[in-house]
């Protein structure tokens, strides 16, 4: 049975102009989440840094952002200007995070790997600070831009479609890279490219978009504050706030779907690369990262009408039931990938592809609006609106899975044996351990996160009764006399 539908408010619509917009966000979002990786085995190939040190340092942010992450997040919920709670963060961000993704491709020449190492490190952790300034105000941006529920779907779908686009040059940046005599010369002026394409794309949010609900926000801190200020008393609403984020359970089992679904792609997108180069072309890295680069752009492709579909799909069934059907579509194309990695017909693994899509195509279009819903519930709880705090857990999980992803890659590549001066001449465990792991891994954790999403209250019925609630007690706050 379909979820009832009703008329959306006049006043609740997003124009077409304010959704692209916000996707303009989405793709310098997109395209930094997927650059940072996408050149990082450079390193080894290229610098000399083991395997074993490349998991350990593109891990270590993660730590940081632990930190970091619910600041910045509780900072834009606090902030107050003349422009708003979120946009300053989000305009000065986008520039800071550009500058520092230029710099970190920046090596000098003739060091040794553990200098290297330590500059990407060192590199790395300021650029995911830059990140974070960016991208958690402008998640929670998104969070509060219409209260409808149809209307987020279909503002999540739009800028999930653009940001699509992000995700197609990062897949091209290490075979572009490659095309130089020197590919860390490449890796330079692939990323002064990027710089400039997220400094543009990244501060349109900031320009064109305005805050509904950032004169609510305020009010609701100052009645559940007492008129407290000063900086104890900042630090303990913070805690304050990150604990009660941490102890929602509905939104805690929203990150792990994320993590699971993300995790899933991430680990294979980088792994895959592995298993072309060396399975497929017989350890031709440079057919292997154009084929790969190939196959994300295959993805993304078909994406573009996989979150058309999930969009118009969800609207008609329910944001939950289409999300179920997306993964299950998934797996099946991940399945498929057992016959598709052929030396014989290196073409074949395009053919899963689109299926494979399904994954990420619904969750940045499905997650985001269900995640409006819980910080509606959240602030029925609490009393005060959290969105950059929610934005900032919710993103730290999408960083974590990233990060994740790469320290298992490493870890199950170290496992299968693959010994890259061998080239193709692996061994058969070797190769057959490559498969297993490409194919198995991402059908795992999207079996784990379809049991838990059926677990979660989130509709159309739900999210209309907690609106109605929100803005019965809004009003009666407007209507109470001073004391």
């Amino acid at each position: 049975m379909s979820e009832a539908v009703t008329e959306t408010r006049p006043e609740d619509r997003i124009s077409f102009l304010h959704r692209l917009a916000y996707g303009s966000g989405a793709f310098a979002n997109n395209l930094l989440a997927n650059g940072i990786v996408a050149m990082v085995v450079l390193l080894n190939e290229n610098l000399g840094v083991s395997l074993v040190m490349l998991g350990l340092i593109t891990s270590l942010p993660r730590l940081f952002d632990a930190v970091t992450d619910p600041i910045i997040g509780y900072m834009s919920d606090n902030f107050k200007s003349r422009w708003g709670r979120r946009r300053p963060f989000i305009f000065v961000g986008a520039i800071l995070v550009a500058v520092c993704f230029f710099f970190l491709w920046q090596f000098p020449d003739g060091q040794s790997p553990t200098f290297y190492a330590w500059y990407y490190l060192i590199g790395s952790l300021i650029f995911f600070l830059a990140y974070t300034i960016f991208a958690t105000p402008w998640v929670a941006l998104g969070y509060e831009l219409t209260p409808d529920y149809d209307q987020r779907t279909l503002l999540m779908g739009t800028q999930n479609f653009i940001g699509q686009i992000g995700f197609i040059p990062s897949f091209f940046m290490l075979a572009i890279a490659k095309q130089f005599p020197d590919a860390i010369d490449g890796a330079r002026w692939v990323a002064g490219g990027v710089a400039i394409l997220v400094i543009i794309t990244g501060i349109i949010p900031a320009i064109f978009l305005r805050e509904r609900l950032a004169t609510v926000a305020l009010q609701e801190k100052k009645a559940h504050r007492g008129g407290k200020t000063g900086f104890l008393s900042e630090i303990g609403a913070f805690f304050k706030s990150m604990g009660q984020t941490l102890t929602f359970v509905p939104f805690l089992k929203l990150c792990l779907v994320t993590f699971l679904v993300f995790n899933g792609f991430i680990l294979i997108s980088s792994y895959s690369y592995w298993v072309l180069a060396y399975y497929v072309y017989s350890g031709d890295t440079a057919a292997g990262a154009a084929m790969a680069g190939l196959l994300g752009t295959t993805g993304i492709v078909a994406t573009f009408f996989i979150v058309a579909f999930v969009t118009y799909l969800a609207k008609r069934i329910g944001q939950r039931k289409t999300f179920i059907i997306a993964i299950a579509l998934a797996m099946v194309g991940y399945a498929l990938k057992t016959f598709a990695y052929s030396p014989e017909n290196p073409w074949w693994i395009l053919v899963p592809a689109p299926l494979m899509a399904f994954g990420l195509g619904s969750l940045f279009t499905l997650m985001p609006a269900m995640m409006a819903d819980i910080v509606d519930q959240d602030e029925l709880r609490t009393g005060e609106r959290r969105e950059g705090m929610f934005a900032s857990m919710y993103w730290w999980v999408v960083k974590l899975g990233q990060t994740v992803a790469i320290m298992a890659g490493a870890w199950l590549l170290a496992t299968t044996g693959l010994d890259a001066s061998l080239g193709g001449e692996q061994s058969d465990a070797t190769f057959f351990l490559m498969r297993v792991y490409d194919i198995g891994v991402p059908i795992l954790l999207y079996t784990l996160a379809l049991g838990l999403i059926m677990t979660i209250n989130v509709s159309k019925e739900k999210s209309q009764a907690v609106r109605q609630q929100l803005e019965e007690r809004r009003q009666a706050e407007v209507n109470a006399p001073a004391e």
